[in-house]
């Protein structure tokens, strides 16, 4: 078996949000073919404690803490004439991770993690990194919609991020996005679908129902991030009222850690706002609409592929439907009309829900969508070794 590299801007256990979700499983993909060493940082303490389960999947692991804020970041970043999301990563002890494992096991491959682990990536070996959105798209948009230093803030991290998306892709052995929208963005780079979990996400699958909440629209997701959080309330002030004219007992719910203080005050009689959950199937299974309103998103939502997993009627705007093959299994739209439509009628929700869990079986089985992992990781990368 080869040694492989694992690069990982944050620890991918549990696999229990959208980035830690696909690098679990591109983690457990790789670590069945090869002896996978982990190099990663960790936002929460819970994640320097690596489970029994997980270690036993590793060759070796080391977590790192990520001590470095935002404005030691920010005042880094303008002194060097980086992307603070670069500077926001560059950790001393990472570096010295990385040089032991080199020093001590026979890596052929590094597998890097989101953009801001290239910075890491190793010479002499055959190097993937894997992007999963193009950042620097995100930062674009954020610029569009900021104001005054913000403004100039996100216009210069999309700008320096561009550059460095192109470096790092013109250097490494292979660049993955997680769609060809986003692919598209960064010229020689490739794709690497998200997949999902349908064993787990299974409306048949053993879980705690979620009971004697009526009926529910659900969304779900990180809501100490931003787009979710703000998708969060304009859904809560523009759409529910509008819906709720036409389905008084209807109710809004949502569902995800670390809520904001601006979603913490949606609630109310008609907006529940659960914080952590420790399962988020029960939720899904009860709701009769899924909702994914982000008004900005980049690459595959894992929690529209989630949904459509758990046969449920899912209302995705354009930036959330982004990437995922959904002709005829979800609904594109913004609003509250097809909301409603979707209430009104249930037999056509169910029906819409099993299409959904149909397309899931046929097209997003993880195994499946990583299986280009086999070819790239036997590239031989012997011109760049040589050079």
């Amino acid at each position: 078996m080869t040694d492989i590299l694992f690069l990982a801007h944050r620890a991918p256990f549990p696999p229990d949000r959208g980035d830690k979700i696909r690098s679990f499983h591109v983690l457990s993909y790789l670590a069945k073919r090869a002896r996978v060493h982990l190099v990663a940082f960790a936002d929460d303490p819970r994640d320097l404690e690596v489970p029994a389960a997980f270690a036993g999947m590793l060759a070796s692991c080391t977590i790192v803490r990520r001590e470095k804020g935002r404005m030691r970041a920010a005042v880094e970043a303008l002194a060097q004439a980086r992307a603070v999301s670069l500077t926001a990563f560059d950790d001393a002890r990472v570096q010295a991770a990385v040089r032991d494992v080199m020093a001590r096991h026979p890596v052929r491959t590094a597998y890097a993690f989101s953009g801001q682990m290239a910075q890491y990536l190793p010479d002499g070996v055959r190097r993937v990194m894997d992007f999963v959105d193009a950042d620097s798209a995100k930062f674009a948009a954020y610029a569009q919609r900021a104001r005054g230093p913000m403004r100039w803030m996100m216009a210069r991290e999309a700008r320096l991020l561009a550059r460095w998306e192109r470096d790092v892709t013109a250097r490494v052995d292979a660049s993955l996005f997680v769609s060809a929208a986003e692919a598209a963005l960064v010229p020689g780079a490739s794709v690497l679908e998200n997949g999902i979990d349908a064993r787990r996400f299974d409306p048949a699958a053993a879980f705690v129902p979620v009971v004697g909440q009526g009926r529910l629209i659900v969304f779900t997701g990180q809501m100490d991030y931003r787009p979710n959080a703000e998708a969060a309330v304009a859904f809560a002030r523009d759409v529910l009222p509008r819906v709720r004219a036409a389905h008084p007992d209807v109710r809004f719910a949502i569902v995800g850690r670390a809520p904001t203080a601006a979603v913490r005050a949606l609630a109310s009689e008609a907006v529940l706002v659960t914080g952590e959950v420790p399962d988020v199937r029960g939720w899904l299974a009860a709701a009769e609409v899924v909702v994914a309103p982000l008004m900005l998103a980049r690459g595959v939502q894992n929690k529209v592929l989630e949904a459509m997993a758990m046969a449920r009627a899912v209302v995705a705007s354009p930036a959330a439907a982004e990437g995922i093959d959904h002709a005829g299994t979800i609904r594109v739209a913004e609003g509250a009309a097809v909301v409603v439509d979707l209430l009104s009628d249930r037999g056509g929700a169910v029906r819409l829900g099993q299409a959904a869990r149909a397309r899931v079986l046929g097209r997003y089985d993880w195994e499946a969508c990583l299986a280009p992992l086999e070819r790239l990781i036997a590239l031989s990368g012997a011109e760049r070794v040589a050079a």
